[in-house]
């Protein structure tokens, strides 16, 4: 995220120009200007510091800036179209260009087979026209012809794919830029993996299929072309050759259709998985602690399936595409045969000019023609999605106006006609539908009036979750916030709260009323928002450095000695999501920020409940009430205490305001009876509170808090590993699908070469006929009756070939459907592995490594393994197999050219050499540069109300540019590297033909014609399969990076197993009644990290009730970690008697149950995030949603408990999913429950309910607490006391309190106040004597 996006540009303006910025035409031409780069891949691997800077043209800005420019004119049209945009700024140049590429390269198609065939007429038996010097002209021109589309082709080229990636930067940054402004009211389940997706598959799609646009015009052009020079050598034969090749032109039409229907499939399940993986990777400690990995794993492994079948029939379709090089072997057997049938006798001429123009027209109109509308096809399947995204609704106002727009002409009257609506729009009398500014200017925000506050006027506002559901938010809102005032807002879970700072941010818009802010905001969010950088760049965000200002926030939002104990001070990196540091730290951390913007309104959401008592009260004290003193705050908490130091106070019920004022006018209400016991609790309760939330300052451990700087992505250096392949085959888990699919390329290969074989001595022997019939004229006649030898060996040549062309139909389409099929099954295979590495992994790799980089591996790399790395893979066997082929037929014809092929094959590793050094190299930086896109996105998407409340989305949007323009430097250096290689592999091909077609004419003419054809017509083939073979060697080593990618982390450290040996299996009813024992334990959460707690030497009775606290980082939340097995272990846990280091971690997490501190519900059902293995009844389930207050709740859901949550659970509040998680542990009814902070972000109702339902439901039950407020510890048999990772006291809390010399329980206690102390020491006691008089 915020890495300083002044760094950024530093960093870029730091990198050396790029040398094509002064290359001379001869350099650009011949890709010169790359030498000093390659000469650096020799040396060492290309690493990120080399990449030369961005060029101006690729800049993500400008790109950005164009494409808004011309879609906000788009727009103005009724029906706006995104490809119209794409065309206005691209199309000229792409079909300019493509069309004088295409003239020039078709000309050379024309002239090239009547040069081959001039040449072999000279050949021929007895040819007397063609002179020796007519024959070396010939030949110069098949070099000619060979030549010139290799010198311009690769330039034209590079030049359409920058343009492919400049639409690619622009659609990115489109779609960024879209992101930014969703309101909260709009964001859809899985924004997060829908907007990934959208960025590296759909418009992944530009880079190829931009290359291939010239080709949907050159097909067809070139089919009427060298069709009339087909039909001018062979007459009507060739006619019924083009006529067969015709009719494939539907399938093509077809498998264009079906490619576009796959791909959109494919996309559409692509983003469920990815969307899904992406709550995964954010709940995974959850998942871990519930033992769920297999319910989820079930839930992946069926959506994955569906996506495999989806892509299953794009890769069947490829496969199709590949086996239809048949095609023009076909179509040459069946012209030749009917031209033979027709009473003709063929020449080596005729038959080389048609092979070489029906395999040119095969290449263009069937293969490129056939891979062009796929990829064109999903291309325009992408843009239809791009579309879709950027024209989704921002507003709740759009969104209720789209929905409503897809209703019937009457549904549509019905609600919107006359007053019924008119606050979201009208029908006009044309027909069109209008949209109201009404709903927008209900909310007026004035940042530069006067007399700054708030006022609400009779506001109502409800969230829609799909255009047409609502609930409520807020209701017949009466409110004004005056001038320097402190508003605080409390009520119980679900009062709508937060929901009533969401509406005057702007995130949520008025229904009813109207709603009007002076003066500038700043917020806090309730769920802290930190990202990837240092604890000043989180506090600073977008604003300039002001010393005093800073050190002033940092002193009254109580970091200053937390900055002390982080070993680089403010510096320090906080890592993803702020996981280096505690809840509290997080939670001030998030404040200083919003407190440090000047601003003239602050709203803060609960800030207080992640704090400890005396944190809590300064906080209060210093910043919200002397450092705010003259701004206008509104406090949303649950520290009711605080009411009688607030200028108003605002008790909110079901969305409406319950009573406000003053305190002294709440006191007359009508409602005071409840707020009076409310303040009496949060009395009792918040100032009890000890620093809970505040454990550990680095959940990763000393190692990563160590870390100046943020880890980088690992980059694997030097070739892909034989290990790599081998493990891509292992995954196929099949050595019979491996074996019989290399016999079927085998096979095919041979058939393939056996029948261009069988052509040229058929050829021969007809021109052998044909001269000793001329031979035998001129001396005598032979007359005979019936068939002759003659007739009965071309009927054998006949029959021969039909057989052969059968043979090798049947095994190129195995072949292509046997290999494809076998991919699918690794990469089926792959893809459950990473997923099982992933949820196998410990809590220090989710800790260590950026979701976003995570994520990549699920998203960009399997997507890799699935649908790139099989047709690199293929094409890569089929250019080796041809190589061998096309080297052993030349040599057949003459072994004298072995020589040639000698030299050829050197200067082809040579290059290859020089080549894949530095491309694979800049590949993988380039991988590395993407990650950083994809984690900047995610992290925005979480920040979003945060990064608006701030105004920050420009800096945002200019940071999100400047990785795209990192990752579009090693990109373009990619490309270029890849056309240099293409480029002189090329033209050493041509100096390949010009040995093999000058060698004929220079060793003597003693060859045969069909033997000369054979052999030129042979290494034609060399041209474009060479560079794309050899491009696909490297390429198929890039995109094997992409499962080395995956293995690495499929390979990562695992936990110990999941299930216990038997052996060690402990009873079935086990534990039986829940006693804890640590014996001489430690913990530490890297293996070679410090010791986070040290010897440990506790234990607990079965059935007892343990309150656990102490100071920030005492080690408290370790202790949980601990019992899960989440870190590292040493020393004994035993539960009733078992050490749980012998146990299966799935037998051991089963059987404790926890509420955590971050309530975490999935996306999927009520039922499914309740009980996820269908192990419960619905009337087990009712019951407990029931005993947690939450049946009436849900009975109101649209279909009760399988109604649909939300991303993340966010249509239920945070109380609201805190009693979700204890109604969890009310199901599982284990022996042990643990609360991690369970009740820090609830109301004191809420807390309340918590804490009597776990009295009642788990009396039998260990209950462990961490402590949140000192009340809840106060009833507990003993209290748990730690400080800097060792025990220090253990005992009931009365005998704490009355310890003579004192304690750390008795400073927490005195901490809290001479008032509240007293009370907690008079519950303390009660709770004393009764536990006495029980045991008595």
């Amino acid at each position: 995220m915020i890495r300083s996006t002044t760094q950024l540009v530093n960093k870029v303006k730091g990198r050396e120009k790029n040398p094509v910025e002064t290359a001379s035409i001869f350099s650009l031409l011949t890709f010169w200007w790359l030498r000093k780069l390659f000469k650096l891949g020799l040396k060492r691997p290309i690493e990120e510091d080399d990449i030369y800077a961005t060029l101006k043209s690729h800049k993500s800005s400008l790109q950005e800036e164009q494409f808004t420019r011309l879609w906000t004119e788009e727009l103005k049209r009724k029906n706006p179209q995104f490809l119209t945009v794409i065309l206005k700024c691209f199309g000229p140049k792409i079909f300019g260009f493509g069309i004088i590429y295409t003239s020039l390269d078709t000309l050379m198609r024309v002239f090239q087979p009547l040069c081959l065939g001039g040449l072999v007429m000279y050949f021929a038996p007895g040819q007397t026209e063609i002179s020796r010097n007519k024959a070396f002209h010939y030949a110069a021109g098949i070099v000619i012809c060979s030549l010139m589309p290799v010198l311009t082709f690769h330039p034209f080229i590079l030049y359409i794919f920058q343009i492919g990636m400049k639409i690619r930067l622009a659609c990115c940054a489109l779609i960024y830029k879209k992101s930014l402004q969703l309101t909260k009211s709009v964001m859809e389940d899985g924004l997060s993996g829908h907007v990934i997706n959208l960025m590296s598959n759909d418009v992944g799609k530009f880079d190829t299929g931009v290359s291939l646009i010239h080709d949907l015009w050159k097909g067809p052009v070139e089919l009427i072309v060298l069709g009339s020079f087909i039909y001018r050598e062979v007459g009507m034969a060739g006619l019924i050759g083009i006529l067969v090749m015709l009719s494939f032109i539907p399938l093509q039409l077809w498998i264009g259709r079906r490619a576009a229907t796959y791909r959109l499939s494919t996309a559409k399940r692509t983003d469920r998985r990815v969307r899904f993986m992406d709550e995964i990777i954010h709940g995974v400690q959850v998942i871990k602690m519930y033992t769920w990995e297999k319910s989820f794993a079930k839930i992946v492994d069926a959506i994955r399936r569906k996506e495999i079948g989806a892509i299953r029939g794009t890769l069947y379709i490829r496969g199709t595409c590949i086996s239809f090089n048949l095609i023009s072997r076909l179509c040459i057997f069946l012209s030749l045969i009917s031209y033979v049938y027709f009473g003709n006798i063929f020449t080596a001429r005729k038959v080389f000019t048609v092979t070489s123009y029906f395999n040119f027209l095969y290449s263009s109109m069937l293969h490129f023609w056939s891979i062009a509308l796929t990829q064109v096809a999903e291309c325009l399947i992408s843009v239809s999605r791009i579309q879709e995204f950027l024209q989704s609704p921002e507003t709740k106002t759009e969104l209720l106006v789209h929905s409503y727009e897809l209703e019937e002409e009457d549904l549509m009257e019905k609600n919107f006609n006359g007053t019924a609506n008119d606050h979201v729009g009208r029908r006009l009398a044309n027909g069109d539908f209008e949209i109201t500014e009404v709903l927008q200017k209900r909310r007026i925000h004035n940042k530069s009036g006067l007399k700054k506050g708030i006022a609400f006027k009779q506001a109502s506002a409800s969230w829609c979750c799909d255009g047409k559901t609502k609930s409520i938010g807020i209701s017949g809102i009466d409110l004004t916030v005056e001038p320097h005032s402190l508003c605080a807002v409390v009520g119980p879970v679900g009062a709508g709260k937060s929901t009533l700072l969401q509406v005057i941010l702007g995130e949520l818009e008025l229904d009813d009323g109207l709603l009007t802010v002076t003066g500038k905001v700043s917020y806090a969010s309730q769920e802290p928002w930190l990202f990837e950088g240092s604890v000043r760049r989180n506090i600073l965000f977008v604003d300039e450095y002001d010393e005093s200002r800073y050190k002033a926030v940092i002193r009254v939002c109580a970091l200053e000695k937390d900055l002390g104990m982080l070993p680089y001070g403010d510096a320090t990196i906080v890592g993803e999501r702020g996981i280096s540091l505690s809840g509290g730290q997080r939670a001030r951390v998030n404040l200083a920020r919003a407190i440090y913007k000047k601003a003239d309104i602050y709203l803060l959401d609960d800030p207080l409940s992640a704090v400890d008592t005396h944190v809590g009260k300064h906080i209060f004290d210093k910043c919200i009430k002397e450092f705010l003193k003259d701004k206008v705050c509104v406090l949303v908490t649950h520290q009711l205490q605080y009411l009688k130091d607030v200028n108003h106070a605002i008790l909110m019920n079901v969305g409406h305001i319950e009573t406000s004022g003053t305190f002294k006018e709440l006191k007359t209400s009508k409602s005071y009876s409840l707020l009076a016991n409310a303040i009496e609790d949060g009395a009792k309760e918040a100032k009890g509170k000890t620093d809970g939330a505040e454990d550990e300052k680095s959940k990763t451990g000393g190692k990563l808090a160590n870390q100046p700087a943020t880890s980088k992505e690992s980059q694997v250096v030097g070739a892909v590993g034989f290990r790599t392949y081998k493990s891509y085959f292992q995954s196929v888990e099949s050595c019979w699908t491996v074996s019989m699919v290399c016999f079927l390329f085998l096979a095919a290969q041979v058939s393939m070469s056996g029948v261009d074989y069988f052509v040229s001595k058929w050829v021969n022997w007809e021109e052998s006929m044909s001269f000793e019939k001329l031979q035998g004229n001129e001396t005598e006649t032979i007359a005979s009756e019936g068939t002759t030898d003659e007739d009965i060996s071309r009927k054998r040549f006949i029959y021969t070939y039909a057989i052969a062309i059968l043979a090798l139909l049947g095994l190129t389409l195995s072949r292509s459907y046997s290999f494809f099929h076998m991919c699918l099954r690794a990469s089926v295979k792959l893809h459950d592995k990473l997923f099982r590495g992933l949820t196998r992994a410990r809590m220090l790799f989710f800790n260590t490594n950026p979701s976003g980089r995570i994520l990549n591996r699920f998203s960009k790399d399997i997507g890799c393994v699935d649908a790139q790395l099989p047709v690199a893979m293929m094409d890569c066997i089929l250019f080796f197999l041809e190589l061998i082929a096309i080297i052993t037929l030349v040599a057949i014809v003459n072994y004298w050219l072995l020589l040639p092929t000698f030299i050829m094959s050197l200067l082809f590793y040579l290059l290859r050499h020089v080549y894949v050094n530095t491309a694979r190299s800049i590949k993988r930086v380039e991988a590395l540069t993407r990650s950083p896109v994809f984690s900047h996105t995610n992290a925005t998407l979480q920040g979003l109300a945060t990064i608006r409340a701030f105004n920050a989305q420009q800096i945002l949007t200019n940071e999100f540019d400047s990785h795209q323009d990192l990752n579009t430097s090693a990109w373009y250096l990619y490309l270029a590297t890849t056309r240099a290689f293409a480029l002189w592999l090329e033209l050493v091909c041509v100096l390949y033909i010009t040995s093999v077609t000058m060698s004929f004419l220079v060793l003597g003419n003693d060859s045969l014609g069909g033997n000369v054809g054979l052999a030129i017509t042979q290494v034609f083939n060399l041209i474009f399969m060479c560079q794309w073979g050899m491009r696909q060697t490297a390429e198929l080593e890039n995109q094997m990076t992409s499962v080395e990618r995956v293995i690495e982390y499929a390979e990562q450290p695992s936990e110990p197993p999941m299930e216990t040996e038997p052996k060690y299996r402990p009873p079935a009813d086990w534990p039986h009644s829940g006693g804890i024992k640590f014996t001489n334990f430690s913990l530490r959460y890297t293996p070679d990290g410090k010791t986070v707690l040290k010897d440990i030497n506790v234990s607990i009775r079965a059935g007892e009730k343990v309150g656990i606290v102490g100071r920030t980082g005492a080690g408290k939340s370790s202790i949980i970690q601990a019992l899960f097995r989440l870190a590292f272990n040493e020393g004994l846990i035993e539960i009733d008697g078992i050490d749980g280091e012998s146990l299966g971690l799935h037998d051991l997490r089963s059987k404790i149950s926890i509420i955590p501190q971050d309530p975490i519900l999935f996306t999927g059902t009520l039922r499914h995030n309740l009980d996820p293995f269908d192990a419960k009844g619905d009337d087990e389930i009712w019951s407990a949603l029931a005993q947690v207050e939450l049946k009436e709740t849900v009975s109101h859901l649209p279909r009760g408990l399988d109604s649909k949550m939300s991303d993340g659970g966010s249509n239920f509040s945070m109380g609201q999913r805190q009693l979700v998680c204890l109604a969890r542990a009310i199901l599982r009814d284990n022996r042990i429950l643990v609360l991690d902070e369970a009740t820090a972000n609830v109301d004191p109702d809420t807390d309340r309910l918590i804490q009597t339902t776990i009295r009642e439901k788990f009396k039998q039950c260990t209950v462990l607490t961490i402590a949140h407020r000192l009340h809840t510890v106060m009833d507990s048999d003993r209290v748990l006391v730690v400080d800097a990772g060792r025990v220090v006291e253990f005992s009931h809390p009365y005998d704490l309190i009355q310890k003579s010399q004192g304690g750390f329980f008795k400073a927490l206690v005195d901490e809290t106040g001479p008032t509240t102390s007293v009370q907690l020491i008079e519950l303390a006691k009660r709770n004393y004597d009764k536990t006495a008089q029980q045991s008595t």
